[in-house]
């Protein structure tokens, strides 16, 4: 059994998108050579890794201790490449962070934004990620500092309450929504979506969605939140982004409306496994990451 870094890559893509057609699209690899790939990968192991049916894929039990491996071996290649190349640039650390979907979108960018300019001998390695996955990568060392929902299970870690954050529903000024307070999920979650590409706010979504028994059916998923914007206020459908990202919106012709269940209102944490036995840069971004401000911006 031989697997290469990029069967495992492509082999995540896939179970993470759902599907072969969505997975190839991804890679940007023909359906047909993915589907070869994957059925070699199952041939080699003589093990079946996917369940294949009309609505996509599912992991096998095997499919699923790939899932595990996979990931910690690509995150380590990741990790491997970030530290050889600080020997090439000059820099003197380097901080491995992983933030979800609010995280990333809310105030990172300016925290960081700061920090690296007050600190230019460092640099950090930022990767989007569900907070699930984020207190497992920290749980196990594979990351310094994690920005979590409070839907992840924290006991084996530390963590420090930085912001909170509420989902909302954005739509157009004409849709039935715009003149209601609040909106419970279950009375939109079979709207068309417009919804972030590839983002880890998605996943946690999805999972509300098939906890009711439905699924989101997203027209389109863009990268950029101002594109997704301007796709609601044309009437393509409705988006459900964090308050802090949908507040910096300029469209008069979008209504926001916050989610009404209490799992809309996620608290965020800054963990770590050991705050105290941080390395001294990742311990400074703990700190800028724990001023006041940073909470003020939610």
């Amino acid at each position: 059994m031989r697997f290469d870094l990029t069967d495992m890559r492509l082999f995540l893509t896939v179970v993470e998108q759902g599907s072969l057609t969505k997975g190839s699209e991804t890679m940007n690899l023909a359906l047909a050579s993915v589907s070869e790939r994957i059925s070699g990968m199952e041939s080699s192991l003589g093990a079946q890794l996917l369940e294949r049916n009309r609505r996509g894929v599912t992991t096998t039990a095997a499919g699923n201790a790939l899932v595990r491996h996979a990931r910690l071996i690509l995150d380590q290649v990741e990790q491997m490449r970030g530290e050889l190349r600080t020997y090439g640039t000059g820099l003197k650390g380097r901080i491995r962070l992983l933030s979800n979907t609010a995280g990333l979108a809310a105030f990172l960018p300016h925290q960081l934004g700061q920090f690296l300019v007050a600190y230019g001998d460092l640099s950090i390695d930022l990767h989007e990620r569900p907070s699930t996955e984020i207190a497992l990568a920290i749980a196990e060392g594979r990351a310094d500092l994690g920005i979590v929902a409070d839907i992840a299970d924290l006991t084996a870690l530390q963590t420090r309450l930085i912001a909170q954050d509420q989902l909302v529903v954005v739509a157009s000024e004409t849709h039935r929504i715009s003149d209601q307070r609040s909106i419970p999920f279950a009375e939109i979650v079979g709207e068309p979506f417009v919804g972030l590409s590839d983002a880890a706010l998605e996943a946690h979504l999805g999972e509300r969605a098939a906890r009711l028994g439905r699924q989101i059916y997203y027209r389109i998923q863009l990268r950029r939140i101002e594109n997704i914007a301007m796709m609601v206020e044309s009437g393509v459908g409705i988006a459900i982004l964090s308050e802090a990202s949908a507040k910096d919106l300029r469209h008069p012709g979008l209504t926001i409306v916050p989610l009404q269940e209490p799992w809309a209102l996620r608290k965020l944490y800054l963990c770590a496994r050991d705050f105290s036995a941080l390395t001294p840069h990742a311990g400074l971004l703990a700190q800028k990451l724990m001023e006041p401000e940073v909470a003020a911006r939610l």
